[in-house]
Protein backbone atom coordinates (compact mmCIF):
# COMPACT_ATOMS: atom_id res chain seq x y z
CA UNK A 1 0.00 0.00 0.00
CA UNK A 2 1.30 3.60 -0.59
CA UNK A 3 1.18 6.37 1.97
CA UNK A 4 1.53 9.90 0.51
CA UNK A 5 2.52 12.38 3.33
CA UNK A 6 3.68 15.31 2.00
CA UNK A 7 1.05 17.68 2.76
CA UNK A 8 0.66 16.54 6.48
CA UNK A 9 2.27 18.21 9.23
CA UNK A 10 2.23 15.03 11.35
CA UNK A 11 0.06 16.72 13.85
CA UNK A 12 -2.76 14.49 15.40
CA UNK A 13 -2.50 11.53 17.09
CA UNK A 14 -5.63 10.40 16.27
CA UNK A 15 -5.02 10.99 12.84
CA UNK A 16 -1.78 8.98 12.72
CA UNK A 17 -3.89 6.12 14.90
CA UNK A 18 -6.24 5.69 11.91
CA UNK A 19 -4.17 6.27 9.13
CA UNK A 20 -2.31 2.97 10.79
CA UNK A 21 -5.37 0.71 11.13
CA UNK A 22 -6.65 2.27 7.81
CA UNK A 23 -2.97 1.52 5.90
CA UNK A 24 -3.28 -2.27 7.64
CA UNK A 25 -6.45 -3.16 5.25
CA UNK A 26 -6.20 -5.49 2.54
CA UNK A 27 -8.71 -3.26 0.29
CA UNK A 28 -6.97 -0.11 0.41
CA UNK A 29 -4.66 0.90 -2.24
CA UNK A 30 -3.57 3.78 -1.24
CA UNK A 31 -3.74 6.62 1.32
CA UNK A 32 -3.14 10.25 1.21
CA UNK A 33 -3.05 13.00 4.08
CA UNK A 34 -3.51 16.44 4.37
CA UNK A 35 -3.78 19.21 6.68
CA UNK A 36 -7.12 20.63 6.29
CA UNK A 37 -7.03 25.27 5.95
CA UNK A 38 -9.00 24.99 9.07
CA UNK A 39 -6.44 24.07 11.75
CA UNK A 40 -5.20 27.19 14.34
CA UNK A 41 -3.88 27.47 17.81
CA UNK A 42 -4.62 29.91 20.47
CA UNK A 43 -3.15 30.37 23.73
CA UNK A 44 -6.17 28.49 25.40
CA UNK A 45 -7.18 25.67 22.51
CA UNK A 46 -5.09 24.20 19.79
CA UNK A 47 -7.71 23.24 16.85
CA UNK A 48 -5.79 20.55 14.21
CA UNK A 49 -8.04 19.51 11.17
CA UNK A 50 -7.09 16.69 8.97
CA UNK A 51 -8.13 15.12 5.39
CA UNK A 52 -7.77 11.91 4.70
CA UNK A 53 -7.96 10.24 0.82
CA UNK A 54 -8.61 6.58 0.56
CA UNK A 55 -7.98 4.28 -2.95
CA UNK A 56 -9.58 1.09 -2.72
CA UNK A 57 -8.32 -1.92 -4.45
CA UNK A 58 -10.55 -3.14 -7.26
CA UNK A 59 -11.10 -6.42 -9.33
CA UNK A 60 -12.90 -6.23 -12.92
CA UNK A 61 -14.61 -8.72 -14.31
CA UNK A 62 -16.71 -9.59 -17.91
CA UNK A 63 -20.20 -9.03 -18.34
CA UNK A 64 -21.75 -10.78 -21.04
CA UNK A 65 -24.52 -8.60 -22.96
CA UNK A 66 -26.28 -8.06 -26.22
CA UNK A 67 -26.65 -4.93 -28.32
CA UNK A 68 -29.72 -4.01 -30.02
CA UNK A 69 -30.95 -7.22 -28.34
CA UNK A 70 -29.87 -9.34 -31.05
CA UNK A 71 -25.74 -8.90 -31.03
CA UNK A 72 -24.18 -10.69 -28.62
CA UNK A 73 -21.18 -8.59 -26.58
CA UNK A 74 -19.51 -7.73 -23.23
CA UNK A 75 -17.77 -5.20 -21.33
CA UNK A 76 -15.49 -4.94 -18.53
CA UNK A 77 -17.04 -3.94 -14.93
CA UNK A 78 -14.67 -2.47 -12.25
CA UNK A 79 -15.71 -3.73 -8.80
CA UNK A 80 -14.52 -1.73 -5.94
CA UNK A 81 -13.45 -4.11 -3.04
CA UNK A 82 -14.57 -1.27 -0.09
CA UNK A 83 -16.47 1.80 0.64
CA UNK A 84 -16.78 4.22 2.69
CA UNK A 85 -19.46 2.79 4.46
CA UNK A 86 -17.87 -0.52 4.87
CA UNK A 87 -14.79 1.70 5.99
CA UNK A 88 -16.66 3.49 8.70
CA UNK A 89 -17.86 -0.22 9.57
CA UNK A 90 -14.55 -1.37 10.12
CA UNK A 91 -13.51 1.68 12.29
CA UNK A 92 -16.37 1.32 13.94
CA UNK A 93 -15.37 -2.28 15.81
CA UNK A 94 -11.84 -1.26 15.68
CA UNK A 95 -10.70 -0.05 19.25
CA UNK A 96 -9.63 3.64 19.87
CA UNK A 97 -11.35 4.24 17.10
CA UNK A 98 -15.39 3.42 17.40
CA UNK A 99 -18.15 5.01 15.68
CA UNK A 100 -17.84 8.19 13.09
CA UNK A 101 -19.17 11.68 14.54
CA UNK A 102 -20.99 11.83 11.17
CA UNK A 103 -20.72 9.78 8.15
CA UNK A 104 -22.90 10.07 4.61
CA UNK A 105 -22.14 8.30 1.62
CA UNK A 106 -19.21 10.41 0.41
CA UNK A 107 -17.20 11.05 3.78
CA UNK A 108 -16.83 9.91 7.41
CA UNK A 109 -15.85 12.20 10.24
CA UNK A 110 -14.38 11.73 13.44
CA UNK A 111 -14.23 14.84 15.95
CA UNK A 112 -11.86 14.42 19.18
CA UNK A 113 -10.80 16.43 22.35
CA UNK A 114 -8.61 16.30 25.06
CA UNK A 115 -6.95 18.14 27.55
CA UNK A 116 -3.63 18.86 27.57
CA UNK A 117 -1.16 20.06 30.13
CA UNK A 118 2.59 20.00 29.82
CA UNK A 119 4.92 19.37 32.49
CA UNK A 120 5.99 22.15 34.65
CA UNK A 121 2.68 24.08 33.74
CA UNK A 122 -0.32 24.87 35.80
CA UNK A 123 -2.53 25.56 33.25
CA UNK A 124 -3.17 23.57 30.15
CA UNK A 125 -4.90 24.04 26.66
CA UNK A 126 -7.83 22.18 24.89
CA UNK A 127 -6.45 19.72 21.81
CA UNK A 128 -9.69 19.35 19.26
CA UNK A 129 -8.52 16.81 16.47
CA UNK A 130 -11.20 16.65 13.42
CA UNK A 131 -10.65 14.21 10.90
CA UNK A 132 -12.52 13.72 7.62
CA UNK A 133 -12.09 10.40 5.53
CA UNK A 134 -12.93 10.96 1.60
CA UNK A 135 -12.69 8.15 -1.10
CA UNK A 136 -10.36 9.84 -3.76
CA UNK A 137 -11.23 10.32 -7.02
CA UNK A 138 -14.42 11.05 -6.45
CA UNK A 139 -16.81 14.16 -7.46
CA UNK A 140 -16.04 16.67 -5.40
CA UNK A 141 -18.45 17.75 -2.52
CA UNK A 142 -20.95 20.81 -3.07
CA UNK A 143 -22.74 22.79 -1.08
CA UNK A 144 -26.56 23.50 -2.51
Amino acid sequence: MEVDRSGWSGDGDFTARLMEVIGALPSVRMLKVEDAPASRADSGFSFISNELFVVFTSSSRVVRTRKLGLIPSSTTVAEQSMTIAGLGSVLAGTPDIGEPDYADEGMLQYLRAERIIPPYQTRGYKLVELVRIYEAGTAPRRDG
